[in-house]
């Protein structure tokens, strides 16, 4: 590795007027971008905005330094996005590397079991790990394991896990149950999903997590929506847009990457990229009104890392996933955004990628288009033997590998300097619960004064219908007989009775026959307490709807 040389000021400017934009698609066609010492090939120059900065690329941050004169480290980009200090030092690490520790450090897989997955990340050289379900018992107990992860390991790692809220958080137990992130959008309030982000951010801070796979910045279409749904904000690109900044800055507020997805946009899609890969159709001008516009005010805000889906987008890059795509990433992401973060592929492992590149060609691909963060390839150990022989065998360059790494370990150095105090699991209940109050919608019968008799009669899941008794108990309403309150979760279909409440989306509402028709975008015990007011008459339902539901009496009291 020749190590990044200090040049002066003067030679600066010259520098980074030095690129140009690329021609075609192909390798041949680069324009000739140059640092001084080994570089990638780079079709864009975006010069970094840190002082000490003379010029980097989007697929390579590797930038070129004057001496430093300063007497303590610059401070932290407000916006999340490291220092130039900070690139240097990731970029010292990675010039240390051999290439078969390289092509492991852009990879964070998946692992089996509770044990902490030490042999794993050593053999392979991981640049992480991510966690779900399995490999989760009890706050406890991947507290211990993260932690001994980090200290046997020794270096930054990325530790991530998908905590959206609602039905996407791996984390239960002990953690504070955050309701779906459609919720935010329901209360419209800003603050208040900054909070939500903030204190869940914070707990997961505390159980040794460093990255969060959140927010979903997709702008959902509404029921024909199949995957993302009630993980959006809503259907409005300015709602969406105004939750997915706030959210972003809470994660950072509370010390933990955020990761936004699934550019360039999953929630106007049909079809689930866990089995295909889908098919946006929509012009590239339909594109930049909508899906686009939550990705492109965070990325101006400063948002840190970005996942790209697996998403065939036809005004871009027909047949080919947005994620192995270099007119997606290099081109639209970062040329065209601006984007100077870290870029992190959907799993791998996912059909809408798999089927089309299948083994250790997604990685490949997906490290040529310029992704920073190989995640949950199928077969960890084939994708870090197809990375090195790519790279040996030319078709990928050394500098693009090593600029993926530099991101990388650069955007954790810039998380460990945050700082930010971490929270105990559960400790962030309030931060839940006002969210969850200031969601509830009532989109028919009575916007105020008591909804249901002295007792109820709950119907639908046993978990959900435990939590609301629960709540009932505690309120001094009699559980088991008078009004019957009908849950609707995720998937369910239409229902009768004085009260329906829809758990996920709201959209069983418009087909449901009831009194009242209340919805609540989660079903944990914070949005439980907060139902119980409002049938009670003890508080009122402030929410309104994020998405079009048609049928119904209102959008909202």
């Amino acid at each position: 590795m020749i190590p990044v040389r200090l040049v002066t000021a003067a030679a600066l400017g010259a520098l980074a007027l030095s690129g140009c934009a690329p021609a075609g698609d192909d390798d041949s066609a680069w324009g000739d971008l140059r640092l001084v010492g080994r570089q990638e090939p780079t079709p864009y120059a975006v010069p970094l905005r840190d002082p000490l900065s003379a010029v980097t690329d989007p697929v390579a941050p590797r930038p070129v330094l004057r001496p430093k004169r300063e007497t303590a480290p610059p401070a932290a980009d407000p916006r999340g996005l490291p220092t130039a200090s900070e690139y240097t030092r990731a970029a010292r690490r990675v010039g240390a590397m051999s290439l078969p520790e390289l092509a492991g450090q852009v990879i964070v897989a998946s692992y089996d079991g509770t044990r902490a997955p030490v042999r794993l990340v050593r053999r392979l050289h991981l640049g992480g790990v991510i966690v779900f379900s399995d490999n989760v018992d009890s706050a406890r107990q991947i507290t211990r394991s993260n932690r001994t992860l980090a200290r046997e390991v020794g270096r930054p790692l990325v530790v991530g896990v998908d905590q959206e809220g609602g039905t996407v958080a791996r984390v239960l137990g002990e953690a504070t149950r955050f309701p779906a992130f459609m919720s935010a959008g329901a209360a419209d309030d800003a603050d208040l999903t900054r909070a939500a982000a903030r204190g869940s951010g914070a707990e997961l801070l505390g159980m040794g997590f460093d990255l969060v796979f959140a927010p979903d910045a997709d702008v959902t279409i509404g029921p024909s929506d199949p995957v993302i749904g009630s993980r959006s904000a809503g259907s409005r690109p300015g709602l969406v847009t105004r939750h997915v900044v706030a959210a972003t800055q809470g994660y950072q507020d509370a010390g933990v990457v955020p990761v936004l997805k699934h550019f360039p946009g999953h929630g106007s899609l049909t079809t689930d990229s866990h089995l295909a890969l889908p098919v946006q159709r929509r012009t590239r001008a339909q594109l930049d009104r909508v899906d686009l516009r939550p990705f492109r005010e965070a990325v101006a805000d400063g948002a840190p890392a970005v996942m790209t889906g697996h998403i065939d987008v036809r005004a871009v890059d027909p047949g080919r996933p947005a994620s192995v795509s270099r007119k997606v990433t290099s081109g639209l992401l970062r040329r065209d955004l601006g984007f100077r973060g870290v870029v992190v592929t959907d799993s791998l492992a996912m059909d809408g990628v798999e089927k089309q590149l299948p083994g250790g060609r997604g990685a490949v691909a997906a490290l040529r288009a310029g992704a920073d963060v190989l995640l949950m390839p199928p077969d960890p150990t084939a994708a870090r033997t197809a990375v090195v022989r790519a790279v040996r065998g030319g078709a990928v360059p050394r500098a693009r590998l090593e600029s993926a790494a530099t991101r990388m370990l650069a955007m954790l150095l810039h998380q460990r300097a945050a700082d930010a105090p971490p929270a105990a699991p559960g400790s962030q209940q309030r931060a839940a619960t006002r969210l969850s109050r200031a969601a509830v919608t009532v989109v028919d019968g009575r916007c105020s004064g008591r909804l249901v008799t002295e007792g109820i009669r709950v119907v639908g899941p046993r978990a959900q219908a435990a939590r609301m008794e629960a709540a009932a108990r505690r309120a001094g309403l009699r559980v088991g007989s008078g009004s019957k309150v009908v849950l609707v979760p995720r998937g369910g279909a239409a229902a009768r009775g004085r009260v329906v409440v829809a758990l996920d989306t709201p959209y069983v509402l418009r087909r449901s026959i009831a009194r009242s028709k209340i919805a609540t975008y989660g079903d944990n015990a914070a949005v439980m307490r907060a139902l119980v007011d409002v049938l009670l008459g003890n508080a009122p339902a402030p929410g309104h709807l994020p998405v079009t539901v048609r049928g119904v009496a209102r959008t909202g009291c």
